[in-house]
């Protein structure tokens, strides 16, 4: 069921800034921005008061929507129209349809209370290497062969981002099938092709230099990247159904 919380409600509640905002949901969504949370506004799916020097003031109706939309994009790369309808949905007390064939959910790789640790820890998810291994329930030496192979890279800083869970959580699944690191180069080589298709889409935006067509820059990318995992999933459905047939 969907909070209810994450719908409008009429009565006056206490009101935070667009920093304290962040704050909390920085945690949770470490890439969000305050250009981002203002992309959303402008888009309509946060409506936050404004006071009369027209200051943003967020309730905590507004972080739960905020959290909501946050969350379809990441684990279900819903486009924002999509996102807009289901609102309005839940805005009318209906839950929102199932949308299955929109794009992939992406798995849940720690338990529920490991989550809610690092959540109110504040920490971001960033990992060592030892820490890694443990959350995608692999071995030192398939993890090295992803890593000889470029399938699970370091973030420039150092550490390892729950994206490289889940490709390492992934491939360990895969190599209980007799698929190894080794065959799965090509789906690193069909990503870097996908990418330079989601770049061409994205650069025009990002050559602008204002906070405006950043988050818009990021939003489209996110958008076009969905559709290409939708479309290889298809494509793979519909090799394998002919294959079958």
């Amino acid at each position: 069921m969907v909070n209810a919380a994450v719908g409008r409600r009429g009565a006056p509640r206490p009101t935070m800034s667009i920093g304290e905002v962040l704050s909390l949901l920085r945690p949770e969504f470490p890439d969000v921005t305050i250009s981002k949370i203002r992309f959303l506004e402008d888009q309509g799916l946060v409506q936050p008061e404004r006071t009369a020097s027209g200051y943003r003031k967020f309730d905590h109706a507004d972080v739960d929507r905020l959290r909501y939309v946050l969350s379809v994009q990441r684990d279900h790369y819903l486009p924002l129209r999509v996102i807009r309808e289901q609102l309005a949905a839940i805005d009318r007390g209906v839950e929102p349809p199932v949308l299955p064939g929109l794009g992939p959910r992406v798995p849940r790789l720690v338990g529920e209370h490991e989550v809610a640790d690092r959540r109110s820890a504040g920490a971001a998810s960033i990992m060592t290497r030892d820490q890694l291994a443990r959350t995608a329930g692999v071995g030192d030496e398939l993890l090295q062969a992803l890593e000889s192979y470029g399938l699970v890279v370091a973030r420039p800083g150092g550490g390892y981002d729950f994206d490289a869970a889940v490709i390492a959580r992934t491939a360990g699944e895969l190599a209980a099938f007799g698929i190894e690191p080794r065959h799965l180069r090509a789906f690193r080589s069909t990503a870097e092709r996908e990418a330079g298709l989601v770049e061409q889409v994205v650069t025009p935006l990002r050559r602008q230099h204002s906070t405006e067509s950043a988050a818009r820059g990021e939003e489209t990318g996110r958008e076009v990247a969905g559709l290409c995992v939708r479309l290889h999933a298809a494509l793979l459905k519909t090799v394998l159904d002919r294959g079958s047939g």
